[in-house]
This record gives structure tokens, sequence and C-alpha cells, in this order.
């Protein structure tokens, strides 16, 4: 699957550059937050609790500790205010105490990365000087694994964990012809299936939701 998102993001691209008339690039930070969701898996032999295990996980997302939550996509629009584009989150969650006893570490915060390819459409002019917009796309999960199984190995890396899909609506502010300011409340889903290093795998659906602010450039 993630193969095939891939190839359909590459296709959209080079479509939505070939039509492009104006390319926005956005940058933005914010508040990010992460609901509770159910782990489950199974441990290898040798750990303190082997075996199968599923259990509810409050992920804290810890947006203003390092490293912080940010984002940034680039967004290729056309004469009829719709566009494709690219964007990646460093979303970021935590277990906190609901990892015990099972997990010493038990988080993705280098971060939760998700890319995605987006489709999106805005309203110029709908509230005078300002733009609304919505936004939504798939693409696939690329967390920075961070789980250590307690008196098990550490696994400590990128991962491709699996689908992702991401929803967003804002509005922005326009400064000049080139410079805006926007902020936005988005969404973002994914599966993830995780390898653990020593044997084992963790599943989790994580959910994000994010209140975000930020500049963007248009040329």
């Amino acid at each position: 699957m993630s193969r095939k998102l891939i190839a359909s993001a590459v296709l959209a691209v080079s479509f939505a550059t070939s039509a492009a008339a104006e390319t926005e690039v956005s940058l933005y930070g914010g508040w990010q937050t992460s609901p509770h969701s159910r782990a489950s898996g199974t441990l290898p032999a040798g750990v303190a609790f082997p075996g199968d295990f599923s259990k509810r996980v409050g992920w804290d997302g810890k947006s203003f500790s390092m490293p912080p939550y940010y984002g940034g996509r680039i967004t290729w629009w056309n004469d009829r205010n719709t566009g494709w584009g690219l964007e990646l989150s460093h979303d970021k969650a935590y277990a906190g105490a609901d990892m015990s006893p099972e997990f010493t570490r038990l988080e993705f915060t280098d971060g939760h990365n998700i890319i995605t390819v987006n489709y999106m459409k805005r309203w110029p002019g709908k509230w005078g000087t300002f733009t609304p917009y919505v936004g939504a796309g798939i693409g696939i999960a690329l967390p920075h694994v961070d789980i250590e199984p307690t008196g098990g190995d550490h696994t400590y890396g990128y991962q491709m964990t699996g689908p992702a899909a991401r929803l967003t609506a804002g509005a922005s502010y326009k400064l000049n012809d080139r410079w805006a300011l926007f902020s936005e409340y988005q969404f973002t889903i994914s599966d993830n299936n995780v390898d653990l290093d020593g044997g084992g795998d963790l599943h989790a659906r994580i959910i994000t939701n994010a209140l975000n602010f930020g500049v963007s450039l248009s040329f």
C-alpha cells in the first residue's frame, strides 16, 4: 500500500507542478495533542513480560518540549483556487506512565512524522482580508521509534510503519503580495506496525489534533 501511495504522490505532484499558477511554501508550529488509543502486539521471550499484550495508552504531545512540534508544506495552486501539495508534520506521542509495566520507554517523539499528498481548496476574499481554506491528504507514517520493553532491547530509529491521513481547515491573512500569516486546525490519523529489536512487534493507531500558527511565502 505504501508503494502505491508514493507512486500516486509522484503523479499528483508532477501534474500539479506543470499546471501551477502559484507556489506557496508554508511553515508552522503550534499546540498538538494525541488522545487515548490501544497499543497491542507481542513481546519476545527474555523480556520481563513476554507474549501478547494489549493496553490503552494516553498519549501526550508535549508540543513545546525538545524536539518541538512543527510542520511544513508546499502547495501548487491553480487559477481555480484548488491545488495539490506535499506536507510533513513532526508530530509527537509519549506514552508516559501508561507504558508500565511492559515498557520502560514507549514514544514517537523525533517525531511521529506524517508525510502526505494534499488536495487543497481556498476562497480568496470570502472574509475580506482573510482567506479560508480546507485540505485533505493521504500518505505514510515515518516515525522515529523509541521503544524499550522492560528487560529487553531498545528499538531506536526511523521506520515506515503504515498509512496515514490528514485533514486541515484554516484561514490566512495576506500581509502583501508574497507573505501571509495563517492559523488552522489539523487532524491526522495513522496505523502503525512497528518491528521491535530483539523480536516482537507493536501496533498502535495514533490520532493527533493540532492548532497551528504559521507563515507562508508565495511566488
